[in-house]
Order: C-alpha cells, then structure tokens, then sequence
C-alpha cells in the first residue's frame, strides 16, 4: 500500500546530516512493512532484525554500546554486509531491547553514516524505561498513522479520484465526483485505516472478515495492556478503554470519569489515559477558554475529549454493523455525529494538526479549533449530513473577527464570505502549512459559490 510517509523518508535520506530514525506508532498500522519497503527501493539491500522474542540478539547489546563492535556482530548475526550509506540496519520491536534503543546515541554521535531505522510500538518507547536513558536529540522522530482517507482511495485503486479531491480543493470548486466519494468515506469509517482491515475488505469485498480482522486487532493491544503494565493498571487501562464508546455516545462529549467508575476520580486513571495516548490508541483533544493565540496558553488540561484512533476500530467496539453506515437510517444521525467527529480528529492528528474544541461557559461549542502556519485561528464545524446550520461557528468568528473558517459535512465544495464548505471526504486535504488557508480568502464566481 502507498504511504504518505514515504515521501518523508526519502527526505530524511537524502538530508545530509540525519539522524538514526525513531519511527513509532500504534501496532498493526504498518511500520515494518514501510520500513522494508523504503529500504528495498531506496537502498542497496537491508538488514532486518527483529527484537521480540529474540534474546541472542538482545545479547549483543549488553556489553557495551561501542558502534564498531555492534555492527560486526549484527553484520554475522544477519549473515549480511553492512555497509555505510548503503545498508538500511532495521531495529524492529525496538522497545524489547532497551539498550539497543539507547545505543542509537552512540551511532548518531560515533558512526553517522550508517542508516538505521528503529520502529516500535509508541507504548514500549515511551513507558518502558526502566534502566537506560532515551537519546533525546540524537534521532530523528516520525509517527506512523492508520491510512487517511486519501491513502485508502489509493489502497481502493482509486487514484484518480483521490487526484479530483484534490484538484476540487486546491481550486475551491465543486467535485464532479461527489456521490461516489461519499460512498467511499462511508465505506472508509467501516473499514478504518489499519492496513489488514483495508487488505482484507480489498481481498474479500466481505465485511465478517473485516470485523473479525478488527477484532483480533483489539484484542491484540489488550494484550498489550497486560503485558506492559502491572495488573492493577491495566484493570484501569482497559476500563477507560472499555467506557469510550460511552462516552462518546454523550450529548456532551466531554471525557467524565464517573463513566469509567462510579466515584472515580481523575489521579485514579492519570497513568491509565498515558498509557492510551502512548500507544496511539487515542488521541485527546482539550478545550480552550479563548479562541486567541496561541491557543495552547488556553488550553484547560482537565476539560478534554478523548478519540479512539481508528473509526474502524469505534466501529468494532459498537459492534456496528457495515451496512448501517452503508445505508444509515435517520435512527442512526445522533452517533453518527460522533463516529464523524472522530473521522475528522483523526484526519487532522494525521496531518500535524493539534486540534482543540473550544466552548463559551456551555453556550456554544465549535467541535474543533487550530492555528496554522501563518498564526491565524480557524474554527472548525463537523456536520454528519447536510444539515449545515451552524449557530456556535458564528458566534465563535463574531467574537474574534475569524476571517476564515471551515464547515465539514455532505455538501459539495465551496466558499463564501470567508467559509469554506469541505466535502466529509476532502478533510484529508487540510494541513497546517501550504494549500489550506491561504486560498480561502480567494472569492469565486457566483456560480461557483455552494
């Protein structure tokens, strides 16, 4: 499957003073086999090691961490050259092996032209610290996200139609091919952006596999859970994760721990919600007092949503079934406001946004909130269909003069007095630098207004 990702690899190749690569993520989104695949197209050949399970190979890191040594030993332990420039050296399940995490210090200060990727699970990395240090500042740092919706168009052999999204935005007109791409992102938020999911609906059109694949992924990092913390944080770790659906089912989606626990309190489940965050399984979204910058400096740290990372994933953990988000009933409109508010979180995370929500003392509410690259505040409304009527966005933008914002729902491209109507199926287009905001303030004709 095309990655997005790949582009920032070969950058990182090609930049004459990189780093050893730290590229983390949550399981199961496709790190080995980006890595392997970067490696075999941009290098000479690769040496594969893997760290799981593998205490021969964890030994030759527990003498002393001399570069020179560790690659003879890696160079007859893999039975393959190592060579500087190259070779791509993958550290694979890095966070098995504290010492070789550490060791990557040493080859950023001592052997520099040798490449190294180091992949792991976000969770083992930043957690699993028990005895060595973390080489801050000596690597270079990447995060691997499930598919966005474009990646999955292209993983659909839809490339023509991820290219019209993307002409359609850029020139901020309507998308000839509307109806078909918003069937495609009904059929994204079933499937998620885990790659065996979408490699499994791809291969079988047949959506009992798909939920059966998701389900074997859930219980894969509940199995984590267990085996990365003690019993009693991991009881609080699966409750929290067990209330999400709950909690995004509210009408206030604010994250309540009464929900997890009767009389549950927030210094309980602090550790529980890190963990989460650490291993990319969620992703949290506090509320801001002031639409202002930064916006991080009104930030309240105890008012927060929290997302799961995955639609698909929320979707097996309702035990949603596909053809409802398929065909979905008018039963169904108040969680799927939720299940989109999610997709939309998720898209922007993705593309290096910080996402904030923002309130007015319980008034109004804008479902999300960011700065881009030139400073300017963009309110963000999330609508699950057509009905785009939007009280809180404006009172937002008339509170603090926003000459642009964006509304999210079923209706086509367009832009009008400083709104720009995104297609539910266009969020993947917004970014914190070049192609977002700039052109919003472009006025079209009239017929080209939504």
């Amino acid at each position: 499957m095309k990655r997005k990702i790949t582009h920032a690899l070969e950058v990182w190749k090609a930049h004459k003073n990189h780093k050893p690569l730290l590229l983390h993520g949550a399981r199961q989104v496709g790190k080995t086999y980006t890595a392997l695949s970067f490696g075999k197209s941009a290098y000479q050949n690769v040496v594969y090691l893997n760290f799981e399970g593998n205490p021969e190979l964890t030994q030759v890191f527990e003498r002393n961490l001399e570069p020179s040594r560790i690659l003879a030993e890696l160079s007859a332990f893999a039975g393959a050259t190592i060579l500087p420039h190259e070779t791509l050296l993958i550290f694979d399940e890095v966070q098995a092996c504290e010492r070789a995490l550490t060791s990557l210090k040493y080859f950023a200060e001592q052997a520099p032209d040798y490449d190294i990727i180091a992949a792991g699970s976000l969770l083992g990395v930043a957690l699993k610290r028990e005895s060595y240090s973390f080489p801050v500042g000596k690597v270079d740092m990447m995060t691997l996200y499930p598919l966005d919706f474009e990646e999955f168009l292209w993983a659909m052999g839809e490339d023509a139609l991820a290219a019209a999204i993307r002409t359609s935005f850029e020139e901020r007109t309507p998308c000839p091919l509307h109806e078909k791409a918003l069937d495609l992102y009904h059929l994204y938020l079933a499937i998620g952006g885990l790659p065996q999911a979408v490699k499994t609906y791809r291969d079988t059109k047949d959506f009992n596999f798909v939920q059966s694949e998701q389900k074997n992924l859930e219980n894969a990092y509940i199995a984590d859970m267990a085996k990365y913390a003690t019993p009693q944080e991991t009881t609080r770790i699966l409750a929290v994760w067990q209330s999400l659906p709950t909690q995004l089912a509210k009408e206030n989606k604010k994250f309540q721990y009464k929900t997890v626990k009767t009389g549950a309190r927030a210094h309980q489940y602090a550790t529980a919600l890190t963990w989460l965050r650490a291993s990319g399984l969620i992703q949290i979204c506090h509320c801001v007092t002031e639409g202002s910058l930064p916006l991080a400096a009104y930030a309240k740290q105890d008012a927060f949503k929290i997302y799961i990372a995955d639609t698909g994933l929320l979707c097996a953990r309702y035990g949603i079934p596909a053809h409802i988000l398929l065909h979905a009933p008018h039963s169904f409109d108040t969680f799927k406001g939720a299940l989109t508010e999610n997709y939309v979180m998720q898209a922007l995370v993705a593309n290096g946004i910080t996402p904030y929500y923002w309130t007015d003392k319980n008034q109004a509410e804008v479902d999300f909130v960011y700065q881009d690259k030139d400073g300017r505040i963009l309110p963000v409304e999330v609508k699950s269909a057509v009905h785009v009527r939007a009280k809180s966005l404006q009172t937002f933008r008339k509170r603090y003069n926003s000459s642009c914002a964006i509304r999210i729902s079923s209706h086509n491209m367009g832009y009008e007095d400083g709104l720009l109507s995104l297609p539910l199926y266009a969020v993947f287009c917004l970014t914190r630098g070049e192609g977002s905001t700039p052109a919003m303030e472009k006025e079209l004709p009239d017929s080209m207004k939504p």
